[in-house]
């Protein structure tokens, strides 16, 4: 659930409010190690031809803070030092991870500056986003290049010398929360659903809190930048919160966690007809709650997207020879899994056996923002989604040039998801109708879609099960249904493992599951999809 900010005023929060938590953001100066994270979301702007060299060098800033490699967006500042504190305590202090930060059209002012607007989406732990917006200025450099003119406003207009941010939370008891048919669902019961429970809004109230600007020397508080959850007075308060969750396939969703062998894990079951969540399970059961918040390269499972876009427009069809070579360079060298090869391979057989070169070559086929389209249009993936529990919607920027346009069609470059996001897309893929996922019935619904063509559909279907019967998604072929699947190994980084990724659908039901540093789809998150549809073989009521 996104909040976005009130304007600056005089919001008093209410009296109960208690600082259980209280945050100070400190922008002093002072000594500290660079602070590094994997990509973070970031979306392309508008490209602008006021100054490409100024709006490029603002999209990379917003890059680098997004992906949280302060040190490289302080370097691109005018004062590196003072830039990179402020950014670190501003996103710590804050409690803010993977912010999402999108660019709009840059404009020049009378003083030669350029000026490039942007959009902020600062999800807080716990308590949801605080969005805003700001503005990036740009001054040309004696050598011809051009910084980030560093000032305290840039980060977020009310941030000054006089006033600072604080991040308060209140302490309050988890909601009660049901299942689909009224039954109780607690964390004592369903351990993996701990990270879940307090992100509901009602019951209890659900976490909440507030983002306060106040002054520097006296701490007095100015304004209530954004507040998170209801008051205590909120009608239905001590309602319980029924949930689409099955506890069947919950109670299964957990057990088959174990799987995961001590590594880092999620998964997400929802119903193919309607987008409603079945399970929702995280190894480890406790903190982040990456199944819907985490943000991952899909790896090769992005290939039923990319397929789509292909055969929507004719530039393949199942029986089109599209030759399989174990290496393949554009910019970079790209192999396959194993780096296996298949001369003379039907597309077919590229996709049942994941093949990224066959894929990559195929690129040519596709305009520059024709993958990111597709996946909006007709899978949902980049709009903004009304779960019932905060969420992250997706993204896929536009290829800055064809290394990652190669990159981009295997699921790779700046592609990002998460077990949410291909649960989705595995279910749109099957029925042809994009369901915004729900977990609690009754939200809004923004987005809109188009359904796939029928004979895309057919196509989808038919090379999804052909993976389970004679590929790559060969280790759920002992189990009964019409099940259809796509395998995915994600490259992380130089000299770490590949994260696991694998994708079904039987029946009514679509399951994604991603387990971290797995190496392939099918030998870490098989087993555990496995366990999960063995263990409840029919459909949901």
């Amino acid at each position: 659930m996104t909040h976005h900010s009130s304007p600056r005023g005089r919001t008093r929060l209410p009296s109960s409010l208690k600082a259980a938590v209280a945050v100070t953001v400190v922008l002093a100066v002072a000594a500290g190690g660079a602070y590094a994270a994997g990509l973070g979301p970031f979306d392309r702007g508008d490209d602008d031809a006021l100054d490409p060299a100024a709006a490029a060098q603002a999209r990379a800033f917003l890059a680098d803070w997004a992906g949280g490699r302060l040190d490289g967006a302080a370097a691109r500042t005018t004062n590196p030092a003072t830039a990179q504190e402020v950014l670190r305590n501003f996103t710590a202090g804050l409690d803010i991870s993977k912010p999402r930060l999108t660019a709009a059209r840059a404009t020049r002012g009378d003083d030669g500056s350029v000026r490039v607007p942007f959009t902020a989406k600062m999800p807080v732990t716990g308590l949801g986003t605080w969005t805003y917006t700001s503005q990036l200025p740009l001054r040309e450099q004696k050598n011809g290049g051009w910084k980030v003119d560093w000032r305290l406003s840039l980060v977020h207009p009310h941030l000054s010398e006089s006033a600072k941010f604080r991040l308060e939370r209140e302490d309050t008891a988890a909601p009660k929360v049901t299942d689909r048919r009224g039954a109780s669902l607690t964390g004592d019961s369903y351990p993996s659903l701990q990270a879940v429970l307090g992100q509901f809004a009602g019951g209890g109230g659900g976490p909440r809190g507030a983002i306060r600007l106040v002054d520097r020397v006296t701490g007095h508080v100015e304004g209530t930048e954004t507040g998170f959850g209801k008051g205590e007075k909120d009608a239905g308060a001590d309602e319980p919160v029924a949930t689409t969750l099955d506890a069947s396939w919950q109670s299964a969703a957990e057990k088959s966690m174990a799987k995961a062998g001590g590594k880092n894990a999620s998964l997400v079951a929802l119903r193919v007809d309607n987008g409603e969540v079945l399970a929702m399970a995280n190894s480890p059961a406790t903190g982040f709650n990456r199944a819907v918040s985490g943000t991952y390269a899909p790896g090769s499972t992005w290939k039923i997207v990319t397929s789509s876009a292909l055969l929507l427009k004719g530039a393949v069809a199942p029986d089109t020879v599209v030759d399989c070579p174990k290496h393949l360079t554009v910019g970079k060298e790209f192999h396959n899994v194993e780096t296996s090869e298949f001369p003379g391979a039907s597309f077919r057989k590229d996709f049942t056996e994941s093949c990224n070169t066959a894929f990559i070559s195929l690129r040519g086929k596709l305009g520059g923002s024709e993958l990111g389209d597709v996946a909006r249009k007709y899978f949902g993936v980049g709009q903004e989604w009304h779960v019932g529990i905060p969420s992250y919607d997706g993204s896929v920027p536009v290829p800055g040039d064809e290394t990652e346009k190669a990159a981009s069609m295997i699921g790779q470059g700046r592609i990002q998801a998460n077990p949410l996001i291909m649960a989705s897309v595995t279910a749109t893929a099957a029925s042809g109708t994009f369901h915004q996922p729900v977990i609690v019935r009754g939200g809004r619904n923004t987005t809109t879609t188009t359904p796939l063509p029928g004979s895309v559909v057919t196509q989808l279907r038919d090379l999804m099960r052909a993976t389970v019967t004679e590929g790559t998604a060969h280790v759920l072929a002992d189990l009964p249904g019409e099940i259809g699947a796509k395998t995915g190994t994600a490259e992380v980084s130089e000299g770490e493992p590949n994260n696991g990724w694998l994708v079904a659908r039987r029946g009514n039901v679509a399951v994604a599951c991603v387990v971290e540093q797995g190496v392939t789809g099918g030998g870490s998150a098989g087993p555990i999809l496995h366990s999960l549809l063995s263990a409840v073989p029919g459909d949901p009521s």
